[in-house]
């Protein structure tokens, strides 16, 4: 247990000090618990989830069809005609940057909405910060809302065994999902208040042409067939990864009928994030070789005493702390390594995990707006913004993302608790 416990440690150093390449460093991790025999090799393989692997991957190539296809911004276009100033075009975008990420990575929900909102501060002569920090927090809130949104919902359903349909009812009780969106509603009257003197009016541009339907409908078609296959009784494992690198593979091949190149498979297949996917794969394993050593077991059982047996403490502890530490850590290791522990509390203490699922899924997926740092699609917002000439201070960015963070995390605590609290 000792020497798992100093591996995991210095690889979460590293993964701190060493961001670029946390991939290489989860899976030189992996290994070593391997070599060591903390972790068996045999047993290494079974601890690969590759149904969450292949639906990460296979969404990310829908999606990146869907972007490449303009409907994305269409949908914003026509957001933008039906808004009176730039107060309501700012929270409309901010809004539909969280629903679309509510189906796909956050990053590229970003990537998509911010050159709208960049268009139309130059065309008004103001500030593009507030708006695209704006957009970026909305979009990472939201996240959590569907098994697609995040790979950390996608995590949740792998270890959860939880389906599309389970983040809306599941149990007989209303799911993540609507909790989700009560925060983002509590959320966005704060963004109404931040730009409310934003009055100037909004100046029409011509709708984005969209290249190919197809995309949309393969998107679309991914939803369906997730929603359709939580109805299967004893259906395989992998199911859900099938689905999605199905769809992708049908998104490959019209791309190349569509092109006449066969080249053009390698421009969509290399915006797929393999980095994030081997990040996954090694932290699986690593999380599997403490799991073994036992280290996971003394982990929920100090959480357990630090609650004092009791489980609204332990999902306070548990939600607050993810909140604090998603500021300034990624959530993906850390939601990796949080999901044994919350499941082996919950044995522990004898109750359903359900409730410390959806807490620290809240916690570690709304945390990461407090800072600049905390979350990728921040980090992408900050990095659009430089190009464009502009520094974003954590003052200014806190500014915004802490009270709205604040507001959607306290509306979700108390919710997961009232529904699901035992």
């Amino acid at each position: 247990m000792i020497l798992a416990l100093i591996i995991f440690i210095i690889t979460y150093i590293l993964l701190l000090v060493f961001p670029k390449y946390r991939a290489y460093i989860a899976l030189v991790s992996a290994g070593l618990f391997i070599v060591f025999n903390i972790l068996p090799i045999d047993k290494a393989f079974g601890y690969l989830d590759f149904n969450v692997l292949m639906m990460i991957a296979g969404t990310m190539g829908v999606v990146v069809l869907f972007i490449e296809s303009k409907m994305p911004s269409l949908l914003a276009d026509l957001i933008i005609e039906k808004t009176p100033n730039v107060k309501w075009a700012i929270v409309s975008l901010a809004l539909f940057a969280g629903v679309i990420s509510a189906f796909i990575d956050n990053v590229a929900t970003v990537l998509m909405i911010a050159p709208v909102a960049l268009n139309i501060a130059k065309k008004l002569k103001i500030s593009p910060v507030p708006s695209i920090i704006a957009i970026a927090i909305s979009s990472n809130l939201q996240g959590a809302a569907t098994l697609v949104g995040d790979t950390t919902s996608i995590m949740l359903g792998g270890a959860a065994n939880m389906d599309f349909l389970d983040f809306f009812f599941m149990q007989g009780k209303i799911g993540i999902f609507w909790i989700v969106e009560v925060g983002a509603f509590a959320a966005t009257m704060l963004l109404f208040y931040f730009f409310r003197k934003e009055t100037a009016l909004v100046e029409r541009t011509e709708h984005t042409v969209v290249r190919s339907y197809v995309p949309s409908i393969l998107l679309l078609s991914v939803i369906v067939f997730l929603i359709l296959a939580s109805f299967i009784p004893g259906r395989p494992a992998l199911t859900n990864g099938y689905i999605c690198m199905s769809l992708m593979f049908i998104g490959l091949v019209y791309k190349m009928m569509t092109t006449k190149k066969f080249s053009s498979l390698f421009s969509i297949v290399k915006e797929i994030d393999f980095f994030t996917i081997l990040l996954l794969a090694g932290l699986f394993i690593v999380i599997g070789g403490i799991t073994e050593a036992g280290v996971v077991r003394e982990i929920s059982q100090i959480i357990s005493r630090l609650g004092q047996g009791s489980p609204f403490m332990v999902y306070t502890i548990i939600v607050w702390a993810s909140v604090l530490i998603s500021a300034f850590v990624d959530n993906i290791p850390y939601v990796a390594t949080m999901l044994p522990v919350t499941t082996q509390i919950a044995n522990y203490m004898g109750f359903s995990p359900y409730v410390l699922y959806f807490g620290l899924l809240i916690g570690a997926t709304l945390g990461g707006n407090m800072t600049p740092i905390g979350a990728s699609a921040n980090i992408t917002g900050i990095g659009i913004l430089r190009k464009e000439g502009y520094e974003v201070t954590a003052k200014e960015f806190m500014k915004i993302g802490v009270p709205f963070t604040l507001t959607a995390v306290v509306t979700g605590y108390i919710l997961v608790w009232v529904i699901w609290g035992v």
